[in-house]
C-alpha cells in the first residue's frame, strides 16, 4: 500500500502481516480489532483518554495506531526487534497515543478510575481472562459506589476466563452499581450505539463477545 494514502479497517489486515514474531498472541490481537478500530474511527473524542489494559499481543492496536496516522507505517516491520519501539507489550514511553505501559494484567481499570476521578472521561479495554485478577474487582466495585460516570469499560470476552461469572461478566458489573449491554464484537454499528448507550451519571461496560 501507499504509505501516504488515507487507510482504513479493509487495511488493517496487511498492516498486520507487517509485524511477526508473536504469532502465539495472535487471537488476543484479532479479538480486539473491532473494537480498537470502532474506538478510534467513531467514538473516541479529542479530551478522552483511551487505556489498553489488555497489553498483551499489541499488534491490533498498533495496526489501529498506524492505520490513523499516530504512528508511522514503516515502523510495523520492526515490531519485537531489539531497537524497535513496537514491543511485545506497548511503552507509553516509546509508542504515541499510548497512554499507559500495559501488559500487567489487572493494572488497566484500577488506572482508569483515578484518571476518571480527575474528572476526564476514559475508556478502558480489558480482557475476560484478565478480570481473574482481583484488582480489577477492587476498581469495579469503587466506581459503582462513587457513581463514576466518566469511566467506560469494554471487556472483549473471548471466553477464557477461568471464574466466568454465571449470567455473563456483564451481570456481576451491573450488581456493582454499573450500566452494562452485551452485543456482538464484530458489529461495529452494534459497538458504536453500545458506547453511546453509557448515561454518564453511572460507569458502563460494553462487553463485546468475540468468537473464533
Amino acid at each position: 500500500m501507499a504509505i501516504s494514502e488515507a487507510l482504513g479497517y479493509c487495511d488493517l489486515p496487511q498492516l498486520l502481516t507487517l509485524q511477526t514474531g508473536d504469532e502465539k498472541h495472535d487471537w488476543s490481537a484479532l479479538s480486539t480489532l473491532d473494537v480498537l478500530w470502532v474506538l478510534y474511527d467513531r467514538v473516541l473524542e479529542p479530551d478522552d483518554r483511551f487505556l489498553l489494559s489488555k497489553g498483551h499481543g499489541p499488534t491490533a492496536y498498533y495496526a489501529v495506531l498506524a492505520a490513523k496516522g499516530l504512528i508511522p507505517v514503516e515502523t510495523l516491520p520492526t515490531f519485537g526487534a531489539f531497537d524497535s519501539p513496537l514491543g511485545n507489550h506497548p511503552d507509553r514511553m516509546l509508542v504515541p497515543g499510548v497512554e499507559i505501559s500495559s501488559g500487567s494484567l489487572g493494572h488497566g481499570l484500577p488506572i482508569a478510575v483515578g484518571i476518571a476521578l480527575a474528572g476526564r472521561r476514559v475508556f478502558c479495554l480489558v480482557g475476560d481472562g484478565e478480570l481473574d485478577e482481583g484488582s480489577n474487582w477492587e476498581a469495579v466495585q469503587y466506581a459503582g459506589r462513587v457513581g463514576l460516570g466518566r469511566l467506560i469499560a469494554v471487556v472483549v470476552d473471548n471466553f477464557t476466563s477461568t471464574y466466568h461469572w454465571p449470567g455473563g461478566v456483564e451481570r456481576r458489573f451491573e450488581l456493582e452499581g454499573w450500566t452494562a449491554v452485551r452485543i456482538d464484537g464484530a458489529d461495529h454499528d452494534a459497538l458504536e450505539h453500545a458506547f453511546a448507550a453509557a448515561t454518564g451519571d453511572r460507569p458502563h461496560v460494553v462487553v463485546a463477545e468475540v468468537q473464533r
